[in-house]
């Protein structure tokens, strides 16, 4: 199959949006005359974020990045099959990331299963990045949630968000230190 020409569907729960997310936006762009970003609901997960709010944020992000590189960059939050939704965008790549191996083995067999729904949709994996690679939406949400430092990991406006919706989640108590029942 000939890629060129064909736009793109980069599909992610980005609960929240990473910079490994948004490196990956940007390289696919410029390989990819139309690049979809789509945010998918993902029923067995439980997201910090709602659709609509991952959207937005993802949308900003991705904004930047097309003002920066003239890309034509679009976000549509979707809910199903990824093959369905590839279709429905007219689409005809479905772009991927891996960062370790253990993505290889989970991508690789979700590329079959998707070619075996539709084999006129190709796969395309770009690896994370250097600096990048070891970041994951799921350990960003543990470390903000347990009070670490996430700003290296995700962009300011995402970081403010975060912090405000885990704010809103665990109101701050008084600190009494590990040990503050020590008499």
């Amino acid at each position: 199959m000939d890629l060129i020409g064909k736009a793109g569907v980069y599909p992610g729960t980005f609960d929240p949006v990473t910079n490994g997310h948004l490196d990956i936006i940007g390289r696919a762009a410029r390989i990819l005359p139309r690049l979809i970003v789509g945010v998918a609901t993902n029923v067995g997960k439980t997201p910090i974020f709602p659709l609509e709010e991952r959207a937005e944020l993802v949308r900003a992000e991705t904004d930047v990045i097309a003002r920066r590189t003239g890309a034509r960059i679009e976000v549509c939050p979707f809910d199903g099959l990824l093959v369905a939704f590839v279709r429905a965008v007219q689409a005809g790549v479905i772009v991927r990331g891996l960062r370790v191996v253990a993505d290889f083995d989970y991508e690789f067999q979700m590329a079959g299963m998707n070619a075996r729904l539709d084999p006129g949709i190709e796969t395309v994996f770009l690896m994370a990045s250097e600096r990048h690679q070891f970041i994951s939406s799921r350990f960003v949400r543990e470390i903000a949630a347990l009070g670490g430092d996430i700003s290296s990991f995700v962009p300011p406006l995402v970081l403010e968000r975060m912090l405000a919706r885990l704010r809103r989640k665990h109101p701050s108590s008084r600190d009494e230190g590990p040990c503050s029942d020590a008499r």
